[in-house]
C-alpha cells in the first residue's frame, strides 16, 4: 500500500515517510529522501522550516505569586446507560480526582496522549461543563455556581480554541468576533470605546488595526490564531485556558505564537492552562506539568525535572515519541 502523507508535522514526516516533498507558495521547492531533506536541506525555506521550532524557555516561577485557578479533587464521569429505563451501569472518567494549581504569571502545562483529559479537565475547571470536587477562582469557590452565575467570571476566564479555522465565524468581522465579548462585559462603552479597544487588541497581537473590518477568511491560519488570542485578551483575563493553541499550524508559525504567548503573559502576568500533546511546544511554555493518562495524573512537577527525568513509563515514551530520544531505566532521557 502506497501512502501520501499531509501534515506540517516534521517529527511524524521523520519517523514515517521514505521520500519528503516540501511546498511554499503552491510549489514543490525541495524534493529527496527523508535522510537527506532532514540532514542536508537545500532551500531557503525548507532550512528555514528545520531551524523553526519553538525555542526559549518560559520566565521563571514565582511561587509566591497568588493562586488563580485551583482544584482539588475534580471529577468528570460520563454515566454509561443501558436497558429499556436507561440505567447507569458504569461510568467513563473522564477526569477523576486531579488536583490543580494555577498562580499569575505561571503555565501549566497538561500534556498525554488524544482521550487522556486534557481538555475535559481544562473545561471543568473554566466551568463550561458540570463537574465534581472543588474549585477556585481567585481564592473563591466557583464549582458551586451555575452557568449563569458564572456570567460575571467569564471576563476573567477565558478560552483560546485549537482550530483557527473553526473557532472564527465566516460571516462576522474582526472587528465584531474581538468585540463580541465586550456586547456583555462592556455594556456601557460605547461604538467608538469598543473600536479603540479592538484596535488595541489586534494590535497587541502583532496585526495591524485597519484589518478589523476584514472577514477570517482574509488571513492566513497563523493570523486567525492571533485574532484569537486577541479576542480572549481584549477583556483583560487573568486565567487563559489554551486548547492546543498551535496544533492547526505549521512548525514556524507555532514559534511565533509561542512567542506571542510568552510576551503577553508576562506583560499582563497572565495565568495559563496550556493544554496539548506537542511536547516541544509545551517545553518552551509551561513552568510546571502534569501528564495525564485515562483521567488521571500519572507524573507532575517542574517542567525540567519532568522533561529531563521523567519517572514513569508513559511519560518516558511520551518524552520518546517527541524527542527522539531513548530513556534509561532510571529515568534519564539521552539523544
Amino acid at each position: 500500500m502506497a501512502i501520501l502523507l499531509i501534515t506540517h508535522d516534521l517529527g511524524i514526516v521523520r519517523k514515517v515517510a521514505d521520500r519528503v516533498c516540501v511546498m511554499s507558495g503552491g510549489e514543490i521547492v525541495e524534493a529527496g529522501t527523508t535522510k537527506r531533506v532532514f540532514e542536508k536541506p537545500k532551500h531557503a525555506y525548507t532550512r528555514h522550516l528545520m531551524s523553526a521550532e519553538p525555542k526559549g524557555r518560559p520566565q521563571p516561577l514565582d511561587t509566591s505569586a497568588p493562586v488563580v485557578m485551583q482544584g482539588d479533587d475534580v471529577k468528570v464521569w460520563f454515566p454509561i446507560k443501558r436497558g429499556f429505563f436507561r440505567s447507569t451501569v458504569d461510568h467513563i472518567k473522564a477526569v477523576d480526582g486531579i488536583d490543580v494549581t494555577v498562580r499569575s504569571g505561571q503555565t501549566l502545562g497538561v500534556v498525554g496522549e488524544s482521550g487522556s483529559g486534557k481538555t475535559t479537565l481544562g473545561l471543568a475547571l473554566t466551568r463550561m461543563i458540570s463537574s465534581q470536587g472543588r474549585i477556585a477562582f481567585d481564592g473563591k469557590p466557583i464549582d458551586d455556581k451555575s452557568f449563569k452565575q458564572m456570567r460575571p467570571l467569564r471576563k476573567d476566564i477565558q478560552i483560546v480554541f485549537q482550530d483557527p479555522y473553526g473557532s472564527l465565524s465566516p460571516r462576522m468581522s474582526i472587528a465584531d468576533i474581538v468585540s463580541e465579548g465586550l456586547n456583555v462585559h462592556g455594556a456601557g462603552l460605547s461604538h467608538s470605546d469598543r473600536r479603540q479597544r479592538v484596535a488595541a487588541a489586534l494590535e497587541e497581537v502583532g496585526l495591524d488595526p485597519a484589518t478589523m473590518d476584514r472577514y477570517p477568511h482574509e488571513f492566513s491560519g497563523g493570523q486567525r490564531q492571533r485574532i484569537a488570542v486577541a479576542r480572549a485578551l481584549v477583556l483583560q483575563p487573568r486565567f487563559v485556558m489554551l486548547d492546543e493553541p498551535t496544533s492547526a499550524l505549521d512548525m514556524s508559525v507555532q514559534a511565533q505564537i509561542v512567542d506571542l504567548l510568552r510576551d503577553l503573559q508576562k506583560k499582563r502576568d497572565l495565568a495559563y492552562l496550556f493544554i496539548s500533546h506537542d511536547l516541544k511546544v509545551v517545553r518552551a511554555l509551561a513552568n510546571e506539568i502534569i501528564v495525564m493518562r485515562m483521567g488521571q495524573v500519572v507524573e507532575s512537577g517542574p517542567a525540567d525535572q519532568v522533561f529531563d527525568h521523567p519517572k514513569t513509563d508513559y511519560t518516558k515514551a511520551l518524552m520518546a515519541a517527541a524527542f527522539d530520544i531513548e530513556a534509561a531505566p532510571e529515568g534519564v532521557v539521552s539523544q
